[in-house]
């Protein structure tokens, strides 16, 4: 789970940097490398950052840990954490 966090994360990322340079610029980064804003390319990149930013906010809903980017530090050790001795 914390492998696809980080992923989405970056997704996540370069839609906001894609954002950035629209609203300051005019310039649509994901277009200009896909030839256009409804090529097929562009298309896909906008629902993988559609689709991760929905995930980054569920995530922390399912898990009720909160957003995960590093295994927590009971986890590291083998612990049990105070949620699983119940």
């Amino acid at each position: 789970m914390i492998i696809a966090n980080i992923i989405c994360y970056v997704l996540v990322l370069i839609g906001a940097f894609n954002w950035g340079t629209f609203g300051i610029f005019d310039f649509n980064l994901v277009g200009w490398i896909f030839g256009g804003a409804r090529s097929v390319g562009a298309i896909i990149i906008y629902v993988l950052v559609a689709l991760a930013a929905i995930w980054l906010i569920i995530s922390p809903i399912v898990t009720g840990r909160g957003l995960l980017l590093a295994p927590r530090r009971d986890e590291e050790h083998g612990k049990k954490t105070a949620t699983e001795e119940y």
